[in-house]
C-alpha cells in the first residue's frame, strides 16, 4: 500500500528500524530495476551535512539491508542477496520488478486511466483510477523521515494523488454519479479550500443532485476565502457556472462531452 514504507520477503519484514536505512531502503525501492547513484542516496541522507564518514556509514546501510535479506531468505541465498542489491559503478541497484513496487503499480494505472480518460471511456477511466487511488492508505512514506530527494517524490506523489482523484470524479459526474458523489466532494473541498477545480465539481454535484442553493453556497464561501486571503476572484470559468446556476440555465444539466479535460471547464466549454 502506498502510506507507510512495507518491504517484505517470503512474508516477513525487511524494514529497518533505524531512521538512515530506512532512507536508503525507501529511495532504493522507488527506483527497482534502476541504479541509485551514491550521490543521491548520500544527498538525501545528509544533504549538505556530509561528513568524511558518509560514505562508509552508507555502506554499513547498505550490509545491514543485505543481513536483513539474507536473513529473510536463508543462508543459501547469499548470491541471490548481492544480486538483488546490487553494487553497481557509482552506486546501487534493488533488482525487483517494478509491479513488485505499489508506487510502480499505482502509476501504471494512472496512465491506463488517463488513456481511457483521452478515448472518452468514462467507465473504464473510474475504474482503474479508483483501482489507483485504493492503493493508498494514509500520506505516503509516513513514518519515514524523508530528506530532500524523498521529498520531492513524495510531494510529486501527493499531488498526483489529487489530480488522479479529481480526474476520477469527472469521470463519475458524466456517468451521473452526483448524488454518490457530493458528501466526498464536501470533504475534499474542506481540505482544500482554494482548490477551484474541486468546487466547480462540488457545484454541479450539488446542482445535478437537486440542491442549487448549496451549490451557490459553496461559490459564495469560495468567493469570500479568495477575496479575503488572496485578493482574487474566482476564475472567469466558476463565476460563469455561478451566473448559470443563479440563471437556471439549461446547459448545466447536459452531461459534458467525454473528451473535455475537466469539470472545471464545463460551462466555460459550453456557455
Amino acid at each position: 500500500m502506498l502510506g507507510a514504507l512495507h518491504a517484505e520477503v517470503k512474508g516477513a519484514s525487511i524494514v529497518p528500524t533505524a531512521r538512515k536505512p530506512r532512507q536508503v531502503l525507501a529511495l532504493l525501492a522507488l527506483n527497482p530495476g534502476r541504479v541509485v547513484p551514491v550521490s543521491t542516496l548520500m544527498e538525501e541522507v545528509w544533504g549538505t551535512d556530509r561528513r568524511q564518514s558518509s560514505l562508509t556509514s552508507l555502506q554499513t546501510y547498505i550490509l545491514q539491508l543485505r543481513r536483513m535479506l539474507r536473513a529473510t531468505m536463508g543462508p543459501e541465498a547469499a548470491g541471490t542477496v548481492k544480486s538483488m542489491l546490487a553494487t553497481r559503478y557509482g552506486g546501487y541497484l534493488l533488482q525487483v520488478s517494478p509491479q513488485a513496487v505499489d508506487v510502480h503499480r499505482y502509476d501504471r494505472l494512472v496512465a491506463e486511466g488517463q488513456r481511457a480518460f483521452e478515448s472518452g471511456d468514462d467507465a473504464r477511466t473510474a475504474s482503474l483510477l479508483r483501482e489507483a487511488l485504493a492503493l493508498w492508505e494514509g500520506p505516503v512514506l509516513a513514518d519515514v523521515q524523508v530528506g530532500p530527494v524523498l521529498e520531492i517524490e513524495v510531494l510529486r506523489l501527493e499531488q498526483s494523488r489529487l489530480v488522479t482523484r479529481e480526474r476520477r470524479i469527472d469521470a463519475e459526474l458524466r456517468l451521473g454519479r452526483h448524488v454518490e458523489l457530493v458528501a466526498e466532494l464536501i470533504d475534499l473541498i474542506a481540505r482544500h479550500p482554494q482548490h477551484e477545480g474541486l468546487h466547480s465539481q462540488a457545484m454541479v454535484a450539488l446542482y445535478r443532485s437537486g440542491r442549487p442553493a448549496g451549490a451557490l453556497h459553496v461559490y459564495r464561501r469560495l468567493r469570500r476565502r479568495l477575496k479575503h486571503e488572496l485578493g482574487v476572484e474566482p476564475a472567469p470559468q466558476l463565476q460563469r457556472m455561478y451566473q448559470a446556476m443563479l440563471s437556471v440555465d439549461p446547459r448545466l444539466d447536459i452531461v459534458a462531452d467525454a473528451r473535455r479535460t475537466s469539470t472545471f471547464d464545463l460551462y466555460a466549454v459550453q456557455g
